[in-house]
């Protein structure tokens, strides 16, 4: 007697890898137009930049950060992270340890980080949990957010089991001190300009 089928899910979840999606990526299946991020093995995509958005990661990029640890780390903009084996996002900026082949042999993983940022506006409760998990999972020490709508600094450490431990809200008049860097000071003000 052979055995009656199983019913099928309404809605079916595919799981992608990261090689899965280096994969799809080599044999065309994105254009430039489309942005995307593999999170917990979803293809997630993403928002077009607002100006605003750009901006700020700009005036992290070149004010902010880069005269400031341009001798001691690498900067990297909108770039990918490996976050194996289902996770590949793409954070705003990203403080990484310096390498002499500035990362061309390999993307960058979780140890490369010192201090990751995104820029939040429409993507600020993803941005805080979503993400947020994602990089306590994988042990991100120093995670802040630019949140462009309520003009703060979301500063998130000390991951522990998927979730970060010491949260704290900066807004204007306030400064914050990257992990890596306690001698740098950076006004709050000068972020959200």
């Amino acid at each position: 007697m052979a055995a009656e089928p199983k019913p099928r899910p309404l809605l079916e979840h595919w799981k992608f890898t990261v090689d899965d999606l280096l994969r799809m990526d080599a044999a065309g299946l994105f254009d430039q137009d489309h942005r995307v991020e593999l999170i917990d093995g979803e293809l997630i995509r993403m928002h077009p930049i607002t100006p605003a958005h750009a901006g700020h990661v700009m005036r992290l990029n070149n004010r902010v950060l880069g005269e400031r640890v341009r001798e001691q780390a690498l900067l990297s903009v909108q770039n990918p992270i490996q976050l194996r084996p289902r996770g590949q996002p793409q954070p705003d900026v990203m403080v990484l340890r310096r390498r002499s082949d500035f990362y061309t042999t390999s993307h960058v993983t979780a140890a490369d980080v010192m201090l990751l940022i995104e820029v939040a506006d429409s993507s600020l409760a993803y941005d805080r949990e979503t993400k947020g998990a994602i990089y306590a999972q994988a042990g991100i020490a120093d995670y802040w957010i630019v949140n462009l709508v309520d003009s703060q600094i979301i500063v998130l450490r000390q991951p522990v089991d998927g979730s970060y431990t010491s949260v704290q809200t900066l807004v204007h008049g306030d400064v914050v001190q990257p992990l890596a860097f306690p001698d740098i000071v950076i006004s709050v003000s000068e972020i959200l300009a």
